[in-house]
């Protein structure tokens, strides 16, 4: 078997996860269910950003994360992605 540079290759969607506190009203008015993954457009992200409070970040989707878990215990990973159309 021959070298490779990598122990794992991942590909996936490119999502971005944004952490926010709400209150369970919020989220009615809102139509986002709790707890679920909610794939949204630009223009509906600028509308919660509006309306919501502080949020964080962070990179997500499972090929992302994925790929992050395995270079944090020491794995070579690469990730293949797409960001918008």
């Amino acid at each position: 078997m021959s070298d490779s540079r990598f122990d794992v290759l991942t590909i996936g969607n490119a999502i971005v996860d944004i952490i926010a506190h709400a209150e369970d009203d919020f989220l009615v008015r809102e139509h986002i269910v709790k707890g679920a993954m909610n794939l949204i457009d630009a223009e509906r992200a600028e509308h919660l950003y509006s309306v919501m409070g502080p949020a964080v970040e962070t990179s997500g989707g499972s090929a992302g994360n994925t790929a992050a878990g395995i270079a944090s215990l020491g794995g070579r990973a690469a990730y293949f992605g797409k960001v918008s159309n």
